[in-house]
């Protein structure tokens, strides 16, 4: 898959068949909308191409206003965005800065400037609920007038829904910050994983005793935060169960980065530089602050007990997951 960081240049632009999303999560509803963006194209001859956005148009307007703090919390990095997008058979992605130049196109320059001109869109597929461009006054009506001037076939998909709930990203927000991670899934169609490289951390935990793999996170607000039991993919040819904290380490700084920290059991290994995927599988507990390390030690005890323990509950009906447990 061809991933633009802004529209592409002139002498790439294809004709193609798009859609136009934030895609935060690429969830079952997302999917389907890929699904059949992709047989729509092969139908055509054309490349399926997604136009999204960075930031997130909600987190641009909460910066704006000097709330940030009401901006959707992220479910996906960008890596983990792009994979979902590219196993949905998307052939491009383009990026689009969301910026105030962005944010003042009325719909028709949209649509005219960015979709025409920029993209050269020859099929448009978009959800019942699509709004663009400035005060979100474009909206399928409008589209449906613009299109046949522009030249391009206009389609709209309905709404995705599970046990009556519409598959949305505020639903997946609202399980992940409750630690229903099987609605997550559920919701997703797949387990809900964060990966990345791991990087060099302050090494407390090694001093500790308990050593960690160390993931950045690229942005404010992730959508969860806590102590949880996962198993991590990519270090062997089975995941390797552990217990894993995300936030910013209130435990022992006051203003800590992000970070998404990783406890194996019965491994360590150095494997700074590699692309690992930790899937998570049950909250523990919120993250607290503790006054001393030896505090901080006993309760990274107890976490990794309650993990292991979790592990072996379910070890009759996973033992393909769980083989590598010392």
């Amino acid at each position: 898959m061809q991933v633009f960081r802004r529209l592409p240049p002139i002498e790439q632009r294809l004709p193609c068949a798009l859609t136009i999303g934030n895609f935060d999560g690429v969830h079952r509803g997302h999917q389907a909308v890929l699904a059949r963006l992709a047989d729509e194209a092969r139908a055509r001859g054309l490349p399926s191409c997604v136009l999204t956005f960075e930031p997130h148009p909600r987190e641009y307007f909460a910066a704006l206003a000097g709330r940030p703090e009401t901006a959707p919390a992220r479910i996906l990095t960008e890596r983990d965005k792009q994979q979902a997008l590219a196993a949905c058979r998307v052939d491009r992605t383009c990026i689009a800065h969301f910026n105030a130049s962005l944010a003042s196109l009325d719909p028709e320059a949209f649509v005219r400037d960015v979709l025409v001109a920029g993209l050269h869109v020859r099929y448009l597929l978009v959800g019942d609920d699509f709004r663009f461009g400035a005060r979100r006054r474009g909206d399928f009506a409008l589209l449906s007038t613009l299109a046949p001037d522009h030249g391009f076939e206009l389609a709209q998909m309905p709404t995705v829904s599970d046990n009556g709930q519409r598959v949305s990203s505020s639903a997946i927000r609202e399980a992940l910050a409750a630690g229903e991670f099987g609605r997550v899934n559920t919701l997703l169609g797949r387990p809900y994983t964060i990966s990345g490289h791991v990087i060099h951390g302050r090494k407390l935990g090694r001093t500790l005793g308990f050593p960690t793999l160390n993931l950045r996170i690229p942005f404010a607000r992730p959508a969860l935060s806590g102590i949880f039991v996962v198993r991590v993919h990519g270090l062997a040819n089975t995941p390797l169960p552990g217990v894993a904290s995300l936030g910013t380490r209130p435990a022992i700084e006051r203003d800590g980065r992000l970070l998404l920290e990783v406890h194996l059991f019965d491994f360590d290994r150095e494997v700074y530089g590699a692309i690992v995927g930790v899937e998570f599988l049950r909250r523990l507990r919120e993250e607290r602050h503790y006054d001393d390390l030896d505090a901080l030690r006993t309760q990274i005890a107890l976490d990794t007990r309650q993990a292991r323990e979790h592990f072996d509950y379910h070890r009759p009906s996973s033992e393909d997951s769980n083989g590598q447990q010392g």
